[in-house]
């Protein structure tokens, strides 16, 4: 016998008449009146050729039939309990492509919780593919407006409106020169402001004037946009410039490069992630945000710069 959609709906009205032991009692969770209750039981019992209760001033009891018919609708409707729940299980698995856009040479920073954040994200969302691409920031905040890119985290040279900030941490820069450089054995008392003005300074493309602003010079001798091209113009002697300190710690131990006056020229630039509010309609945006900040998500809609 094939069962219909009317069917499903008087064995639920069915089983929960039993589970609630009788008509009367059934009443107020289906909502029905005694006579509708009665008129859908009596449709189910002509639908099936069976008796399945007894109802009456003796009160309600199941047949032998009628107690078979409910161990199989139960087991009928947990099955379908089970479809609806893997049903929503499809709808709600998260899926599709996230991109994530870097800037350079950041894997050395330890402030920096990326590695264990893609991976807590991968466990969380396995059927996630991801996409990571490096750029300077101005190119990933163009990037986060065009939808290329849907989380962007670096330290922003310029707020864009209409993007949400989220703090992450802080990166210590700190202003280098190269051995074999006039200024490497340089006495610290003797390095100032006028004293690095004399030499070729690095500028960041990115960055605008910034890199230049507390030297109050005119245009860098040279221009790079990401942070190795930077460490290359210093290790060569020839050229100061701003870099992470973690990364260049290395060169640093190496004898081959080093800090001047971090008093004077050391900064702290705020590292953050950046998204297109919009983009949070998409599960997979605020699951990765939400494991990036630990569930404390501390975000700054963007203001106009001043």
């Amino acid at each position: 016998m094939a069962l219909d959609k009317l069917d499903f709906r008087l064995l639920r009205i069915f089983s929960t008449i039993v589970e609630a032991g009788g008509f009367s009692a059934a009443q107020g969770e289906l909502n029905l009146s005694l006579a509708t209750i009665s008129s859908h039981i009596s449709a189910l019992e002509d639908r099936l050729g069976l008796v399945l209760c007894r109802r009456g001033r003796s009160g309600f009891s199941l047949t032998p039939e009628g107690r078979a018919v409910y161990d199989e609708v139960l087991r009928l409707l947990g099955t379908l309990d089970q479809f609806d729940a893997r049903m929503r299980g499809l709808r709600d698995r998260l899926t599709g492509t996230l991109t994530i856009g870097l800037t350079d040479n950041t894997i050395s920073d330890p402030n920096s919780p990326l590695e264990d954040v893609l991976g807590r994200f991968s466990d969380e969302a396995p059927d996630v593919s991801l996409n990571i691409v490096t750029k300077p920031p101005h190119e990933l905040l163009r990037d986060v407006i065009a939808g290329q890119v849907q989380i962007a985290i670096a330290s922003f040279p310029r707020i864009t409106l209409g993007l949400t900030y989220t703090d992450l941490y802080v990166e210590n820069q700190r202003f280098y020169c190269g051995r074999g450089h006039p200024l490497f054995a340089m006495d610290e008392a003797s390095i100032d402001v006028n004293e690095v003005r004399r030499h070729n300074i690095v500028a960041r493309s990115y960055w605008g004037s910034r890199d230049l602003k507390v030297f109050a010079i005119s245009s860098p001798r040279a221009v790079v946009s990401d942070m190795e091209a930077e460490a290359r113009l210093i290790l060569s002697g020839r050229y100061l410039g701003y870099l992470p300190e973690h990364y260049a710690k290395q060169f640093v131990e190496a004898g081959q490069m080093r800090s001047l006056r971090p008093d004077l020229f050391g900064y702290k630039a705020p590292f953050q992630a950046a998204h297109d509010p919009a983009q949070m309609s998409r599960g997979i945006v605020p699951l990765f945000l939400k494991i990036l900040t630990g569930g404390k998500q501390k975000t700054l809609p963007a203001k106009v710069p001043a």
